[in-house]
C-alpha cells in the first residue's frame, strides 16, 4: 500500500513524497480513509507510530475547500506540551506547503501579540495548549463556535497533567455537529468516560497493545550504584557506539547539574527542561537535530512526541516514576523502523518502579552490570607490592573516599592514633569534682584572695601595673600548658622591650 491508495489530493501526495515517504505506517493507513470520510476516530498507538501525519494528512484535505473567518479557526488540534504543539506546526508547514491554509500556534512561553495578531487575521488551523487558550477564551479573544474539527492529542498524557477538566470544557464551546478525532497510547477509565461524552459513533484503531514498546529498541536495565551514577554515563557514552542521545532525568535540577558535569568532561551536550522559555528550548532542539550537539539531557517535558531522526541510544539517568513514561521515554530512539537501544540505570531503591514497568509492557528488561556495558573503559588496578606498606588513608574528611576507610586494616588505624591510656578517676566528694569539671581558669580565680574593698578604696599598689610587659602572645589554636594565671616570674625577653618605660 502506498499514500496513493489512501484517497490524499495530488498535492499532498507531492509534499509526502518530496518529504521521502512513500509507504504508510499502520495507524496512517487505517486513520486517514476514515478521517476523510468525517468519522469520529480514536486511535490508540505508542508514540513513534506515525500518529501526527495520520491526522495532519487528512485535515489538510478537508481543510482546503472553505474559508477562515477573524476569530473563528475552523479546526483545533490540542496537545499537552509546547514542545509536541511546535512539532505538529511543522508537520502542516512541511505537509501543507502546496494548500493555502493559514495557521496559528498558541502556547505559552512567546509572545502573545503575534497569536493574536494571526488570530485577527483568521486561521484555518489552531494549534494549541490547554491553559493558552482558556486563557484567551476568558478574554474574549477567541470564539470556538466556527470550529467544525477538534483533535484531542496524547489524551493520556492531558490526564498526567490534569488538563482533562479544561478539555471537557473547551469541548462544550465547540459546535456539537463536529469532527473528533481522540488520539492516545494507552485508555485509562478516565479517557474512555471522555471520548463515550463526546465522540459520535467513532471508529476504534489500535495498531500496538497499549504501552507496549518497540521491538525495535533494545533495553537493558544497568545496575549502579547511586553515587557513581555520573562517572558510569560517562563510561558508557564514550566507550558505546553512542551517535546521538537522550537522557532523561526526573527533576530539573538533575537535568542542569548533569549537563554541566558532560560539559566539563568534553561531551557536546545541551538541556531542555520545564525552566527553560520556549524560544531556547526549540533553538535547543534545533543543534541537536543539526548535531552541533549530540547528547541533550532532559525532563519528561521532552518524552512525549520529539521526533529527532537519528537517536541511537537513550539513557534514563533516572528510572521514571510513572511507567507510561517509560514507554514514551525510549520511544525517543528506534523511530520510523529504525533500532535503537534504550538503557535505564537502577539503583536498590528503584525495585519498585521496574517492577511496575515490566508488568505494563509484559516483558521482562534484561538487568546488566555497568561493568558488561563498558568492560573495555575499566583499566586493571595494579596491585601493591607485597613488601610495599598500604598508605594509610586520611579519613573522611575534604577529599576522602569512604572506601578506602573502610578498606584499612583496623590495626593501622589503631596504631595512627593510639587512645591515651588514663588511669581510672577517683571517686571525689561532689564538690570537689564539680570544681575540678570547671575551666582550669576559674579555678584559678576562685584560688586568688579575693579584696572585697571598693574599687576607690584599694591600694594603689593592689592596682594592676600598667607599665609591666605584656605576656608572649600566642598563634591562634596553640595549646600550651602554661599552669594557672599567676603572672609573669622570669626575667623580661629582650625583644619583649619596645618603648616602655619604668
Amino acid at each position: 500500500m502506498t499514500f496513493a491508495d489512501l484517497g490524499l489530493s495530488d498535492e499532498l501526495l507531492r509534499a509526502v513524497t518530496e518529504s521521502g515517504y512513500d509507504t504508510p505506517t499502520p495507524i496512517q493507513a487505517q486513520a486517514i480513509p476514515s478521517v476523510l470520510m468525517m468519522r469520529d476516530i480514536i486511535g490508540i498507538a505508542q508514540t513513534g507510530t506515525g500518529k501526527t501525519a495520520s491526522f495532519v494528512l487528512p485535515m489538510i484535505d478537508i481543510l482546503a475547500h472553505g474559508r477562515s473567518r477573524a476569530r473563528m479557526p475552523r479546526s483545533l488540534i490540542l496537545e499537552p506540551t509546547r514542545e509536541l504543539a511546535a512539532q505538529v506546526a511543522e508537520n502542516f508547514e512541511k505537509y501543507g506547503k502546496y494548500h493555502k491554509l493559514s495557521m496559528a500556534l498558541l502556547i505559552g512561553g512567546v509572545s502573545m501579540g503575534d497569536q493574536l495578531a494571526a488570530l485577527e487575521k483568521g486561521v484555518d488551523v489552531l494549534i494549541a495548549t490547554p491553559g493558552r487558550l482558556m486563557d484567551l477564551f476568558g478574554r474574549g479573544k477567541i470564539m470556538l463556535n466556527g470550529c467544525s474539527l477538534l483533535v484531542i492529542d496524547e489524551a493520556d498524557r492531558m490526564l498526567d497533567m490534569g488538563f482533562i477538566p479544561d478539555i471537557e470544557e473547551i469541548c462544550t464551546k465547540l459546535p456539537a455537529q463536529r469532527q473528533t478525532l481522540l488520539f492516545s497510547a494507552t485508555m485509562p477509565p478516565v479517557i474512555k468516560k471522555l471520548a463515550d461524552k463526546f465522540l459520535s459513533n467513532p471508529k476504534s484503531i489500535e495498531v500496538a497493545r497499549p504501552a507496549s514498546a518497540s521491538i525495535n529498541i533494545t533495553q537493558r536495565l544497568v545496575k549502579v550504584d547511586s553515587r557513581k551514577k555520573r562517572d558510569t554515563l560517562a563510561k558508557m557514552l564514550r566507550e558505546t557506539d553512542v551517535t546521538s542521545a537522550v537522557i532523561f532525568c526526573n527533576r530539573k535540577t538533575t537535568v542542569r547539574d548533569l549537563n554541566k558535569s558532560l560539559q566539563r568532561d568534553g561531551f557536546k551536550s545541551g538541556e531542555i527542561h520545564g525552566d527553560i522559555d520556549q524560544g531556547s528550548r526549540i533553538a535547543e532542539l534545533e543543534r541537536f537535530r543539526a548535531g552541533t550537539v549530540n547528547i541533550l539531557v532532559a525532563s519528561d517535558v521532552a518524552a512525549r512526541g520529539l521526533d529527532i531522526k537519528g537517536v541511537s541510544h537513550v539513557f534514563n539517568y533516572d528510572a521514571p516514576w510513572h511507567p507510561d513514561d517509560y514507554v514514551h521515554r525510549i520511544g525517543r530512539t528506534g523511530r520510523a523502523g529504525a533500532s535503537g537501544v534504550a538503557y535505564t540505570f537502577v539503583t536498590e531503591a528503584d525495585a519498585e518502579a521496574i517492577d511496575n514497568i515490566q508488568k505494563l509492557i509484559g516483558t521482562k528488561i534484561e538487568v546488566v552490570g555497568a561493568a558488561e556495558v563498558v568492560a573495555s573503559a575499566e583499566p586493571a588496578k595494579a596491585e601493591p607490592a607485597k613488601d610495599e606498606p598500604t598508605r594509610a588513608p586520611r579519613g573522611r574528611g575534604r577529599g576522602a573516599s569512604p572506601a578506602l576507610v573502610e578498606e584499612a586494616p583496623r590495626e593501622e588505624i589503631a596504631q595512627l592514633a593510639p587512645p591515651e591510656s588514663k588511669p581510672p578517676r577517683e571517686e571525689k566528694p561532689r564538690e570537689e569534682r564539680n570544681r575540678e569539671d570547671r575551666p582550669r581558669e576559674s579555678r584559678a580565680r576562685e584560688d586568688r584572695p579575693r579584696d572585697n574593698a571598693p574599687r576607690e578604696d584599694r591600694p594603689r599598689d593592689s592596682r594592676p601595673d600598667r607599665t609591666a610587659p605584656a605576656p608572649p602572645s600566642r598563634r591562634r589554636n596553640e595549646q600550651v600548658d602554661d599552669g594557672p594565671d599567676d603572672g609573669w616570674n622570669g626575667p623580661v625577653p629582650e625583644f619583649l622591650n619596645f618603648g616602655f618605660t619604668e
